[in-house]
């Protein structure tokens, strides 16, 4: 894998993604599209500033040469956003066009951040907004779609979610009594997700996977992200 796209860089899974892409060997050239600058120190982190989400598709369109991947950790919450449809516009418009970019741009590879239990016939707005997300990057069919589905993510979030926080302290007590039973199977730590990402990215671009769709769920996300890519 010699270059990536990468949105929702600064988010707490799209930040974990950076890091673990910085870690591979392969030391890919990494286009993180973003509204503002980050603070880094690698040669091969190549921002695109663009204060104005809806030039995004187009720099993606136009990066030369095609990346070999990309990846969306793309997401906002209501309460950031300042209302239902101002979240939609970001959790699904823009995520929708940046994947039909990438494919016009001939990338062969996406990997889209999403979550578990998520449906396009739930009633809960969140959840079909997202399930609907999901059957809509299918239907691309870009060679190698990932769609990875993490439970609760454990992390510092910079925005405070009053539910999250309280289940994400449960969920580093109960850590700490016996992590694979009591958390494994509903919570997952922001830094396996990440690397997980990354891991299934490099297996589709080295054509270890078989093109279609590939669900990364819970159990799948540990296998990966658990270790260091490779």
């Amino acid at each position: 894998m010699n270059s990536v796209a990468l949105v929702g860089c600064t988010g707490l899974v799209g930040s974990q993604i950076l890091s673990a892409l910085r870690s591979i060997p392969q030391k890919p050239t990494i286009h993180a599209i973003a509204r503002r600058e980050i603070a880094h120190d690698s040669p091969n982190i190549k921002l695109i500033i663009k204060p104005e989400t809806g030039n995004w598709p187009t720099s993606l369109r136009t990066l030369t040469p095609v990346p070999d991947a990309f990846l969306s950790a793309l997401g906002t919450s209501r309460a950031q956003a300042g209302s239902f449809a101002a979240q939609r516009s970001i959790d699904f418009d823009l995520n929708l066009s940046l994947a039909k970019a990438a494919k016009e741009a001939g990338v062969k590879t996406f990997v889209l951040i999403s979550s578990a239990a998520v449906s396009a016939s739930s009633r809960l707005p969140y959840q079909k907004m997202k399930g609907e997300l999901e059957d809509a990057v299918k239907a691309l069919d870009i060679p190698h779609t990932v769609i990875v589905k993490p439970g609760l993510l454990v992390g510092t979030r910079q925005d405070i979610r009053l539910v999250e926080a309280v289940l994400r302290t449960a969920a580093k007590a109960l850590g700490t009594i016996s992590k694979s039973w009591l958390v494994d199977p509903w919570a997952v730590d922001v830094d396996v997700v990440g690397r997980a990402a990354v891991a299934a990215a490099l297996e589709c671009s080295e054509g270890k996977r078989e093109k279609g769709v590939w669900i990364l769920s819970q159990s799948e996300i540990f296998r990966l992200g658990r270790q260091e890519p490779k």
